[in-house]
């Protein structure tokens, strides 16, 4: 359980009232373990993703937790228990907790040609799809600031089809902002339960494909730089930037 039991004092702002400038969707996000962790089901085959709201009755000194969703435009209540810590962060997760082991959330189902393990799963594939993704995006635009001008999303070799995300052509670098579910990141990817096997043959021949891509630059003389999707932006775009700098000065000596 928690750290008080709130019978001699009241309990502290901090504990229930949410700070300005906190998202609520994103906080109650991170409290309940993932987005796809909020569902109820509302019946008829139907789902709706709840919220947990905290509050201090007046001359109470117990911290209530209720569950609140929406169902055909009406807001619906149930009060899942007493929460008991010092911080908000803390009473909403006990509460989203409370909440499962009482069986009031429900697994929503994935649809029937979905191959992904769970909700959580399948969103992060649905992000690692396309161009022009978040961490391409924020190093693009540091590279930009950087002086560097390149070309995004083409064919580093004509006749081998394989298009990298940005592209230095007249210094032959090719970067790749690599995601961490479809190339198998070691540090943040996480194997599929359902289909596993088929998953871990496709995974395996996406890092088959990400070798021989390199292969063929380099035996091209192209210079191949990766960036992991977690990796810091910054970080990533000094590499790049010291690699573009480099070429350049070896052609003016």
């Amino acid at each position: 359980m928690g750290t008080h039991t709130w019978k001699e004092t009241r309990p502290p702002e901090r504990a229930y009232k949410r700070r300005k400038g906190v998202k609520p969707t994103a906080e109650q996000d991170r409290a309940a373990g993932g987005r796809y962790r909020r569902t109820v089901a509302v019946g008829e085959g139907r789902y709706a993703r709840a919220s947990v709201s905290l509050r201090l009755p007046k001359g109470n000194r117990r911290l209530r937790a209720y569950l609140r969703w929406s169902r055909d435009g009406r807001t619906q209540e149930r009060y899942i228990g007493e929460v008991d810590h010092d911080t908000r962060a803390a009473n909403l997760a006990q509460a989203w907790q409370q909440a499962r082991a009482a069986g009031m959330l429900t697994e929503e189902p994935l649809p029937p040609d979905s191959k992904a393990s769970s909700r959580e799963v399948r969103a992060v594939m649905r992000a690692n799809r396309g161009r022009d993704t978040k961490p391409e995006l924020a190093l693009r635009s540091l590279l930009y600031q950087a002086g560097l001008r390149y070309r995004v999303d083409i064919q580093p070799l004509e006749g081998v089809r394989r298009r990298a995300d940005i592209v230095f052509p007249k210094d032959q670098i090719a970067v790749f902002v690599d995601g961490c579910f479809w190339h198998g990141c070691p540090e943040h990817m996480r194997a599929s339960k359902k289909n596993a096997e088929s998953w871990k043959t496709k995974l395996e021949g996406n890092r088959a494909r990400d070798a021989e891509t390199n292969e063929l630059l380099r035996a091209a003389g192209w210079t191949v730089i990766r960036v992991w999707e977690h990796e810091n932006p910054a970080e990533a775009a000094g590499r790049i930037t010291r690699a573009v700098r480099e070429v350049q000065a070896g052609k003016k000596s």
